[in-house]
């Protein structure tokens, strides 16, 4: 675990303050814990374009030729 030490202006502390009475945990650390995963979620894993989405749809539709072992089955060594 790693302590800082950080300077919130009034605004940040009272969100702060409402999540952690919200979700009654025990102090600050574990709200700042909790909006930094839920802030992490949003912004660091994009959701696929919808274009992109319908493509791999139409991709896992597709027609494939199951192969047991592929280097025996083009002579190939392992």
């Amino acid at each position: 675990m790693v302590q800082a030490v950080i300077n919130i202006d009034d605004e940040t502390n009272r969100l702060l303050n409402i999540v952690k009475a919200k979700y009654g945990l025990k102090d600050k650390s574990e709200a700042i814990n909790l909006v930094t995963k839920e802030y992490g979620s949003i912004v660091l894993e994009p959701s696929l374009r919808p274009e992109y989405e319908k493509k791999l749809e139409k991709i896992k539709k597709g027609k494939f030729v199951k192969v047991d072992d592929f280097a025996k089955r083009y002579g190939m060594k392992k």
